[in-house]
């Protein structure tokens, strides 16, 4: 088996379909293994990982392809996370449908590109397409334009790019890509509620804005942004301010939450302020009538990010831009003459470069248009409420057990919960301690995934918290019932509740 058969090639094909089943047979063999989402053992037990990689990655002389694939494709999985064990409940990270990971393997193996037309005509032509799906779906109009992107955080800078440019063209008639942002008087600001993603305020800094300009706007217990202050916090500004953003979140990453976007539309449009509405997580409202509601107004925004390898059930990378604004992406339009000309544009070979902060770009919307194809609405819709019925069970449950104290209902599928110390009037680091440890304990055993959130206690005083994140529409209340059950178990191993004998 020649390593350097190219797999686009008659030849590289068939040596592609042996290498294919060589990697899948590794993987159900580790499969068959595997006792819990995580290997046992924690962060040491990665030192035994280590030991069994190879000496070097870059060796004198190469190896049989199908050795190659089979030992590290093992490796992968013997000491990954998996992803389709009902006890992985601790991140934003689905397992993808296998119809998405074989359209995955298609796109590999053509490695288009969207950076020229003749680097992907059909990858282009595809993306293009979707997108304007996923503009449809969002109630945005016809024109609106955007790009597939790495995921939220990327989606989330170039709203503050376009934001940033439209707002100091508007008011100071510069061009900020070309001039910079030294002649700009005003000091620029971003409002946003405290629970905003981090990646909103990292952006800030990146686009030369600086984390400064975050304004935190007042948000309300479950950090939804309170409409009436992110309207006095725009009337506030003074003239040496200059308003870039109001950003808005559909499905925060703790409880899930949805600010109240019809509101927030108003008090922007009021004040000339681009509004941005980060959907990385609550986009998968979009597909439910059931839950459509919480994203009334979606359609009024600016601009919005949505996450396809959260709620979509496609390997990452599946984020999208949208923006209603498509004259505002003249930004990205920094053009060169080995990727598109005038003339090639003209005759419609046109490139997508000016549509997305990278240049070489793999064609993501593959899986993406794959997934969709195969689904349906109607079957992303059953999916979307698979999962929220599992949270809405998961809620009952905990709420049922008095070792559990539940935060709040849950909105989405995030269910934010903690455990009780043994001692009734434990003082909130006792709280914290018990909680940290359940969750490292289960980590550290491979017995359960779970993720950490920080929110506030029903006296309004931030704690450590536990939460399930339920992303897994195959995952039964039995077996959900079961994580649980292994969290209560771990509280009682860690404090014991003293008998009253």
């Amino acid at each position: 088996m020649d390593p350097s058969t190219l797999a686009g090639s008659p030849d590289g094909l068939r040596q592609l379909a042996d290498l294919t089943t060589v990697a899948l047979e590794a993987l159900a063999g580790e499969a068959s293994r595997r006792e819990g989402p995580l290997p046992a053992g924690g962060p040491a037990a990665m030192r035994t990982a280590a030991d069994e990689t190879p000496e070097t990655f870059i060796p004198e002389h190469g190896s049989d392809p199908a050795d190659v694939v089979r030992g590290l494709t093992a490796l992968a999985a013997r000491w990954g996370v998996d992803l389709a064990n009902p006890a992985a409940v601790g991140r934003m990270q689905c397992a993808p449908t296998a119809v998405a990971v074989a359209a995955e393997l298609g796109a590999a193996a053509l490695n288009q590109g969207l950076q020229a037309w003749e680097s992907g005509p059909f990858a282009a032509l595809l993306e293009r397409r979707l997108l304007a799906d996923l503009a449809a779906l969002a109630g945005f109009p016809p024109t609106a334009a955007g790009s597939m992107t790495s995921g939220g955080t990327a989606s989330n800078l170039m709203a503050l790019l376009l934001a940033r440019d439209d707002a100091v063209r508007r008011r100071a008639g510069v061009d900020v890509s070309r001039a910079g942002l030294s002649s700009l008087a005003a000091a620029p600001r971003v409002l946003c509620a405290a629970g905003t993603h981090v990646s909103v305020r990292r952006a800030a800094g990146f686009i030369g804005l600086g984390s400064d300009a975050i304004v935190e706007v007042e948000a309300d217990r479950l950090g939804r942004m309170l409409p009436q202050a992110a309207e006095a916090a725009l009337a506030r500004m003074q003239s040496d301010e200059l308003p870039v953003a109001l950003v808005a979140t559909a499905g925060t990453t703790d409880l899930g939450a949805f600010d109240a976007l019809p509101a927030l539309a108003a008090v922007a449009a009021r004040h000339g302020v681009w509004l941005h509405v980060d959907a990385a997580y609550g986009a998968g409202a979009l597909f439910s009538e059931r839950l459509a509601h919480l994203v009334e107004g979606l359609d009024r925004a600016d601009s919005i990010a949505l996450d396809l390898h959260k709620f979509g059930w496609t390997p990452a990378s599946s984020g999208v831009f949208l923006t209603r604004r498509p004259e505002a992406m003249s930004v990205l339009a920094q053009g060169a003459a080995y990727l598109s000309t005038p003339e090639d544009e003209a005759l419609g070979f046109s490139s997508l470069a000016g549509s997305s902060l990278q240049t070489t770009r793999r064609a993501d919307a593959l899986k993406v248009a794959a997934t969709l194809l195969a689904l349906g609405r109607a079957g992303m819709q059953e999916l979307v409420e698979r999962c929220t019925d599992l949270a809405l069970h998961a809620a009952r449950a905990i709420d049922a057990n008095p070792r559990l104290e539940l935060a709040t209902e849950p909105i989405l599928t995030t269910v934010v919960f903690r455990c009780r110390p043994s001692r009734p009037a434990a003082p909130l680091e006792e709280w914290d301690r018990l909680n940290a440890g359940v969750r490292r304990a289960l980590m550290q055993e491979g017995r359960a995934l779970v993720a950490r959130a920080v929110v506030p206690d029903r006296a309004g005083r931030a704690a450590d918290h536990l939460k399930l994140v339920l992303l897994n529409p195959a995952t039964t209340a039995s077996q959900l019932e079961g994580v649980i059950d292994a969290i209560v178990a771990t509280a009682s191993e860690i404090d014991p509740v003293e008998s009253d004998g």
